[in-house]
């Protein structure tokens, strides 16, 4: 693929997660078939992009039980919250519909009642994006967060069809911003250790061929490496490589 290609198909593969997580995780084939109609795929290419979205969790053609995917920690977890939920006042469908209409006229005791009667709602979101390196208890967390400001919101709706999927939207956003964040932060922290390691690496083969410690400058006049770039390093390590001469400073 050239760039172009490369950037239009992560666009509709990222429309397509979109389309299933609005379907309730789940999305045909043909409607994959569809959102990529303009890319000439092959079956095989397809075959490819349907274990990828099953790898997150979303089915093709067919429904996916979240709980498959859970950890015995995981389930421990969610039943034990589950458990704390149930202390609280349970609302009916009636009552629960009763809310969403206070909510949307902005009665603050609607979006109370809103709110606590959505908090199960939040864990069974959460399910859906459990297993990318972010805990239950974060994205139950980030999603109680959108569900509190969500429930404020509800006046620029018209139905409570409209509301609910509202609400839903704020809070999947609040977790998948959550899981972005956090896949940045551990490139960024690959990308670190990545530059202490090549720093390390070139201390270490010029102290064993000058059978001593070596200092910033001459890393940097031998090894070609840039001293800011070996400054950076050795700052993230806490002066911890050991081949480098840090003097008394």
């Amino acid at each position: 693929m050239n760039n172009n290609k490369e950037i239009q198909f992560a666009k509709a593969l990222e429309e397509a997660r979109q389309l299933a997580k609005n379907q309730g995780n789940s999305i045909t084939g043909e409607q994959v078939k569809e959102i990529f109609a303009d890319q000439s795929l092959a079956e095989e290419q397809f075959a490819l992009i349907f274990d990828y979205l099953k790898q997150h969790k979303i089915g093709v053609d067919e429904i996916i039980d979240p709980d498959e995917y859970l950890t015995d920690e995981e389930k421990n977890y969610l039943e034990d919250y589950l458990k704390e939920l149930e202390d609280l006042r349970q609302y009916t469908a009636g009552e629960k519909a009763a809310a969403l209409l206070s909510a949307m006229a902005g009665d603050k005791m609607g979006q109370g009642c809103l709110m606590e009667a959505y908090l199960p709602e939040v864990v069974e979101i959460a399910k859906l994006y459990i297993g990318q390196d972010v805990s239950a208890e974060d994205l139950i967390g980030e999603g109680n967060v959108a569900l509190a400001v969500g429930v404020t919101m509800l006046g620029c709706v018209e139905t409570g069809k409209e509301a609910e999927g509202l609400l839903v939207k704020m809070i999947m956003d609040a977790m998948e911003e959550l899981i972005g964040e956090t896949e940045q932060a551990h490139i960024t922290d690959k990308q670190l250790e990545n530059k202490v390691n090549q720093v390390a690496e070139a201390a270490r083969e010029l102290a064993q061929a000058l059978g001593r410690k070596v200092t910033i400058e001459e890393l940097a006049a031998e090894e070609g490496l840039t001293e800011e770039l070996i400054g950076e390093a050795i700052r993230i390590s806490g002066k911890a490589i050991e081949d480098i001469e840090y003097g008394n400073s």
